[in-house]
């Protein structure tokens, strides 16, 4: 349990996230089988998971890594619905067997955008992984491949995730009161 008073207890826990994180490596290797594979992490959200996807991939695949910045909340708790590319690919992806590796899909329009914008540019296959699917909040289509969890309807902070570029150290995921007068210290 968190003893700062503006989170939930966990949500999911440590010990529930690196059995997520093993049973979509799984999946991911077991669908790629012997093709190498390019994973695109959206930052800063998902770095954490995606190093522990990585290293939880079997030693014998080919696997690159790279990266992309995607904002649509900047530092509040509402997307803005404005989704803007901050960090393109270093690496094409062109002819790129490419799984997208995100945080959270709450709307869709970050995950919606950045899934456009990569099939555009030709690669062999485009999946998506996501940490936390709220599929009942959809506005936009979007494809997940991978999902480790369905997640509750709150503001969900931990391991990566982020409330105005705090709490991303968190080992668990949990929920965190974005109204709360304890919260007005870290406001954007």
């Amino acid at each position: 349990m968190s003893a700062d008073p503006r989170l939930s207890p966990p949500i999911f826990t440590e010990a529930q996230i690196a059995a997520a994180v093993a049973r979509v490596a799984g999946e991911i290797a077991a669908d790629a089988g012997t093709e190498p594979l390019m994973l695109v992490v959206v930052l800063k959200g998902a770095m954490t998971f995606a190093a522990d996807l990585l290293r939880a991939l079997p030693a014998s695949m080919d696997v690159e890594i790279d990266f992309v910045t995607m904002s649509s909340y900047g530092r509040g708790a509402v997307s803005s619905g404005d989704v803007r590319l901050l960090k393109d690919t270093t690496d094409s992806v062109e002819g790129k067997n490419v799984v997208i590796v995100e945080d959270i899909v709450d709307n869709g329009w970050t995950l919606n955008a950045l899934q456009a914008q990569l099939a555009e540019r030709g690669p062999a296959s485009l999946r998506t992984c996501v940490l936390l699917d709220k599929p009942y909040r959809r506005l936009a289509p979007v494809s997940i491949d991978y999902c480790a969890f369905v997640a509750p309807d709150s503001f969900i902070v931990g391991y990566g995730l982020d409330y105005a570029e705090r709490f991303r150290h968190l080992p668990f995921l949990a929920g965190v009161d974005v109204t709360s007068a304890l919260d007005r210290g870290i406001r954007a």
